[in-house]
Formats: C-alpha cells, sequence, structure tokens
C-alpha cells in the first residue's frame, strides 16, 4: 500500500502492551502515511500525550496497569478534542460501547482487517482536523471583528452561536461515525459561492450558501462502511441505502433558528434532486427544487467527475465539462438548472483552478 498524503503529517499515539501488535499496527499505520509515537505502558503514553499533540490516539482497552478505558479518562482531563479509538476482543465489546458513552471516539474488534483499521483511523483524524479547523475560523473571525464596528460585533454574536451548533452537532456526527471532511467540502463552498455571484443572488446568499453547502453530504455518516466504501458499482438495493444519507442529513440539520443552518438542511435533503424530476429522494422538478438544491447538484457533480473514488478513476477538467454540458449514458444537461448550467459553461476555469488549488 502506498503513503496516504493526506495522512502524512497526522500524528498517532499507539497504546499496546503485546509488543507484536504494538510493532505490527505501528508499521500499517507509517505505511499508510502516519506519524506513530508507539507505547507499550500507558502511564508513558499519558505523559507524551500531555507533552505533545496527537491527531488521534489509539489504544487496547485490556491492559494490565491502566486499561484503555482509564488511559481514556485520564486523556479527557486535559484533552477533550483528541478522538480515542479502542482496540477490543469481542468478549470486552460491551465495554467498548460503554466507553463510547464515555467519549471515546470509535473501537475496533480484534483481530482486525487492515482496512477497517485504515478506515477508522482515516475518519478520526479528519474529525479532529475538522475540529481544530473550526476553532482556529473562530480565533481569526474574532481577530477581525475585534476592528469592526458595533454592527459587526453584532453579526460576531450571531457567528458565535452558530458556531456553538455546528460544534454540537459535529459531536452528533462523530457519534454516526464520521466519513467525509477535507479538501472536498471546501471546494464545494468555493464553487458555490462562484455560481451564487455569477447568479447576481444577493450578497447574504452567497455567503450562507458558502457555508451552508459543505455539509450537504453529512447524512453519509448514517450509511453503512460496507455501502459507503464499496470499490464497485451497488445493488438495487444499496443504491436505496445510499440515497436515504438525503433525509438522513436533513433530518440532523432540521428545527434550526439560524439561517446558514436552514439552508444547509434544504441542501441536504435536495442536492440530488435534478431539474428534469429524475432526481432523488422526492423526484422534485424545475423550480420546486430549492435553488440552493440546484447549485450544490452541479457543484457537486463537479467535485464527483474531477474525485477519484474506489470504483472509478478521476476525470480532466475538461472531460467533465463535456460530460456536464453535452452529457453522457448517466449525466445530461436536463438534469441542471438552466440558468445554472449557462453560468457553469462561463466559469468552467474557475472550477479547476479551485479543483487544483483545493486538491486532497
Amino acid at each position: 500500500m502506498g503513503k496516504e498524503g493526506a495522512f502524512s503529517s497526522a500524528k498517532i499515539l499507539l497504546v499496546d502492551d503485546n509488543v507484536f501488535v504494538l510493532e505490527t499496527t505501528a508499521a500499517l499505520l507509517k505505511e499508510w502515511g502516519y506519524l506513530v509515537e508507539a507505547c507499550s505502558d500507558p502511564e508513558e503514553a499519558i505523559v507524551r500525550a500531555k507533552r505533545d499533540s496527537f491527531d488521534a490516539v489509539l489504544t487496547d482497552i485490556k491492559m494490565p496497569k491502566i486499561t484503555g478505558i482509564e488511559l481514556l479518562e485520564r486523556v479527557r482531563e486535559f484533552n477533550k478534542d483528541v478522538p480515542v479509538v479502542l482496540m477490543t476482543a469481542y468478549a470486552e465489546l460491551d465495554v467498548a460501547v460503554d466507553a463510547i458513552h464515555k467519549g471515546a471516539h470509535d473501537f475496533i474488534l480484534k483481530p482486525f482487517k487492515a482496512a477497517y483499521l485504515r478506515n477508522i483511523m482515516g475518519k478520526a483524524v479528519n474529525y479532529h482536523r475538522l475540529i481544530e479547523m473550526e476553532k482556529n475560523y473562530k480565533k481569526r473571525l474574532e481577530e477581525d471583528v475585534r476592528k469592526r464596528t458595533q454592527e459587526l460585533a453584532e453579526a460576531l454574536h450571531l457567528v458565535r452561536d452558530v458556531s456553538k451548533e455546528i460544534t454540537q452537532r459535529l459531536v452528533t456526527v462523530s457519534g454516526f461515525r464520521d466519513t467525509e471532511t477535507g479538501a472536498h467540502i471546501r471546494r464545494i463552498g468555493l464553487y458555490s459561492g462562484v455560481i451564487s455571484k455569477e447568479l447576481d443572488m444577493p450578497r447574504d446568499f452567497t455567503e450562507t450558501i458558502m457555508f451552508a453547502s459543505p455539509m450537504h453530504d453529512l447524512g453519509k455518516v448514517g450509511i453503512s462502511d460496507e455501502i459507503l466504501f464499496k470499490p464497485g458499482p451497488l445493488t438495487k438495493e444499496e443504491f436505496a441505502v445510499m440515497k436515504t444519507h438525503t433525509t438522513i442529513g436533513a433530518r440532523m440539520l432540521a428545527d434550526s433558528m439560524y439561517p446558514g443552518i436552514q439552508m444547509a438542511a434544504r441542501i441536504a435533503l435536495s442536492h440530488h434532486e435534478r431539474y428534469d424530476g429524475t432526481g432523488y429522494p422526492a423526484g422534485l422538478k424545475g423550480e420546486d427544487i430549492p435553488i440552493e438544491g440546484r447549485i450544490v447538484m452541479l457543484t457537486d457533480q463537479y467535485d464527483a467527475l474531477r474525485s477519484k473514488r474506489p470504483y472509478k478513476n478521476p476525470l480532466t477538467h475538461k472531460e467533465t465539462l463535456r460530460i456536464i454540458l453535452e452529457g453522457d449514458r448517466r449525466t445530461m444537461p436536463e438534469h441542471f438548472d438552466p440558468a445554472v448550467l449557462d453560468v457553469f459553461r462561463s466559469v468552467g476555469g474557475v472550477f479547476n483552478d479551485i479543483f487544483e488549488e483545493q486538491h486532497d
């Protein structure tokens, strides 16, 4: 397996008193591009966790000096954000589930398959980076707003409240097991902002869709790994399950008092609806689809075609333009709002710039 560039700087604290398991697991993680600090002594691991910054902690539950649960509780005393993943045997499954309620991010059953470990640790690292991005975003925003007028200070109050709600909802996401963060969601926000500006949408709308559109696939955290990461075409039954990510995401974002979250809920529900009525989940047609859903439907399709997936290779910008503007067997121009499609035709080069600048 080759190293994953996205994880090349991610740092993991690995704890297991079984030297063989410690060495083999560390070797796997390093092969995938992680920086690994391996500890057979959980007391030493706690000292390192206090001293250094880690993107995730991977620990065995059953250790003689300090159990994985006790290590989790000790780490939580000084670091509430770092995801802790527990390795456990089937006999300890009830203990692992209880640990989730105590703040563990996830668990993996031993003996584990390398692919499962890779997926779980990738999710843990992405979750931690998303939390750090959100914290850094708040810090930069607060520094900027302090220099502005009282009107902008009031706007900051609203943004702080929204930020708190985002954090709460991200905690809910971790319970569903996070699946997608990073460059893809950043690009969707930037693409959507470009389309909105070219459509002469109000400034508030453009700012809101840039904030809300990255949450379009939030519902995928409720889809099983067997379907979400299947390296080939889905069966009819599997695709029916996959479609439910739209309604799951809408439910997760429902009933908010904030416009940004309200728009995110509409996008989550409608970003697979097609202008000709052949989309899902409701088969909406034309302007019955919210404009934000029509915008994100196109931007998500562009990014999906450009991106590598387990079942396909990435396409070039030129190939993607041709498919969206002229159609192929799966994607047709009639699927898109004609006004959105016209704008995309004129700003396609900007999409390519965003993709290249914000690549994984």
